[in-house]
């Protein structure tokens, strides 16, 4: 029997939602017959905002409660930024598309200062990521880093206030909400690498439901599905998670693909970079990963 209602399973948030009727608005042009309707959820990513990320259990928490709602039967898909899914899903999950992906830098933001040079010495920079932490750390040891939790607009609400004298968030999460006045500079690659995914939003369903999948499917963009897969390839090869500050940037070339990357030390802004093309993404985060353990990455990772 035909879908007739697809259900979206989201956080709360206003930048969640936004995507989540983008999405649902996608799939009304592509399928007119559908009713497509917002499923909002409360995660436990979004409830903590007390604790850094790094200390409460990474990116999955703001997965957990969507894929639960999705394997009882409450939703058919979930909509994510791909930089908060895991470098690998569950068994019961696939991701069937990844929409075109917008600005991958982070933004600069600050109501006194034009960029990151121009901050004083010692000045308050808020950040909730280690990856955006480590990087601070390498061009300005001087600036005191502080964590910085809630969703952007409380973010900005804090920075309003007066508790920070820069923050850094995503551009493209600042543009998606209409907020890109606030951007005073970008962070860009290749100087600056954004997390593995960043901009990228991703649609998640049941493994199980071919049906759901083939109405997703011409969602999909290709070029920035292959891009995103050899960030997520050399995540997963290094164990990268939000308990390390990993980042990654693939771009498309005549031949292939060009990946770099970086791991970094949070206390320390010692940073190890690694670069290298190929045609297969898979692969080419493998060798990515390998050459950053060539360097030492494993006593940045926490691992053996």
């Amino acid at each position: 029997m035909p879908i007739a209602t697809l259900r979206i399973a989201t956080r709360k948030s206003a930048l969640a939602l936004w995507q989540a009727e983008h999405v649902a608005g996608l799939l009304r042009a592509a399928h007119p017959e559908l009713v497509v309707e917002l499923v909002p959820l409360s995660t436990k990513g979004d409830e903590i905002l007390d604790q850094p990320l790094a200390t409460i259990g990474g990116k999955g928490l703001f997965l957990k409660e969507l894929e639960v709602a999705m394997l009882d039967g409450r939703a058919d898909l979930a909509v994510h930024s791909l930089k908060d899914v895991p470098a690998q899903l569950e068994a019961h999950f696939a991701l069937p598309a990844i929409l075109p992906r917008a600005d991958a830098a982070d933004a600069f933001v600050s109501t006194r200062y034009a960029d990151l040079a121009a901050l004083p010495q010692g000045a308050k920079v808020g950040t909730s990521s280690l990856r955006r932490q480590a990087q601070l750390r390498a061009a300005r040891p001087d600036v005191e880093l502080l964590d910085l939790r809630g969703n952007v607009g409380t973010r900005l609400a804090k920075l309003a206030a007066g508790q920070y004298d820069a923050i850094v968030l995503a551009c493209a999460g600042l543009e998606r909400l209409g907020l890109g006045a606030h951007i005073r500079s970008r962070l860009a690659a290749p100087a600056w690498l954004p997390a593995p995914g960043q901009a990228a939003i991703a649609i998640e369903s049941r493994a199980d439901r071919p049906e759901v999948q083939a109405l997703l499917a011409g969602l999909n963009d290709a070029c920035t599905q292959r891009e995103v897969g050899a960030e997520r390839a050399l995540n997963l090869a290094l164990g990268g998670s939000c308990t390390v500050p990993v980042a990654a940037w693939c771009t498309s070339t005549a031949t292939g693909l060009h990946l770099r990357a970086l791991v970094g030390d949070a206390s320390s802004g010692k940073l190890l970079r690694a670069q290298a093309e190929g045609g297969d993404g898979d692969a080419l985060g493998k060798a990515v990963a390998q050459a950053l353990f060539d360097q030492g990455a494993a006593a940045f990772l926490g691992t053996p």
